[in-house]
């Protein structure tokens, strides 16, 4: 019997004391590149997938341990944004990749770290968001333990929780792409929530609502991951050539 394995990053090492794995196109650069963000409870290598389909198709993809998770040394706190953003310039400074065209993925937890980090540096080109939990949704789950990560002070990330309003973020975005992608069938966020963002979010923008399925069913749909790249890749060309 011939057993493959699928591709493994080019790289694994520590940044802050984050973990993280990098992955990079065999194609001509520059390439632009993708910040992937897991949920709460999760790991990297639960978008290895992503990492691999997105190299496939001419991306630079970076995954990394949010602090609390996985290999990652530092308690989940609401710095966790700045690693966001400072896991983009660590992508934006890898030769042969094009520091004006970082976007980031974010899954649940991750979709809503993705926003804010876009809200908040100017650098991230555009934002892929899964299933994205509001600031509500997290808070009650961090308050019932429902989130299986390490937190250093969860009375403080609650509170720096409640100050963070999604809708707001959204809106701090354009004229970067968003693009939201949410299962009908989600019970723990309901795809309303994507419905209201992508209302409040400027052009360029894009929804995407999956009948059936689940919370963490889009995070691993070939079709619709090759979907929000494509449209993403577009957008991002289409930005470019009007400077």
């Amino acid at each position: 019997m011939e057993r493959s394995e699928p591709r493994r990053p080019d790289r694994e090492e520590r940044y802050h004391k984050l973990s993280y794995a990098l992955w990079l196109p065999d194609g001509t650069p520059p390439w632009p590149g993708v910040v992937i963000v897991h949920g709460a409870g999760s790991r990297k290598e639960n978008h290895a997938d992503f990492a691999r389909l997105a190299t496939a198709t001419g991306w630079a993809a970076l995954a990394f341990d949010l602090p609390g998770h996985g290999n990652s040394e530092p308690p989940m706190s609401g710095a966790a944004v700045d690693d966001v953003i400072a896991m983009a310039r660590l992508l934006g400074s890898q030769e042969g990749v094009d520091g004006e065209r970082i976007a980031v993925r974010g899954s649940s937890l991750g979709g809503f770290l993705a926003i804010h980090a876009a809200a908040t540096s100017p650098q991230i080109a555009g934002v892929i968001a899964i299933c994205p939990a509001g600031a509500g949704h997290l808070a009650s789950g961090l308050r019932r333990g429902k989130f299986e990560m390490r937190v250093g002070d969860p009375v403080a990330l609650e509170a720096w929780l409640l100050t963070r309003e999604l809708g707001q973020a959204v809106e701090r975005i354009a004229p970067r792409p968003l693009i939201l992608m949410h299962a009908e069938g989600d019970t723990q966020i309901p795809s309303d929530h994507s419905e209201m963002l992508y209302e409040r979010a400027g052009e360029p923008r894009k929804l995407i609502i999956a009948p059936g399925g689940a919370h963490q069913t889009l995070q691993h749909d070939p079709e619709l991951q090759g979907i929000a790249l494509r449209w993403l890749e577009r957008e991002l060309a289409a930005r470019e050539s009007s400077r």
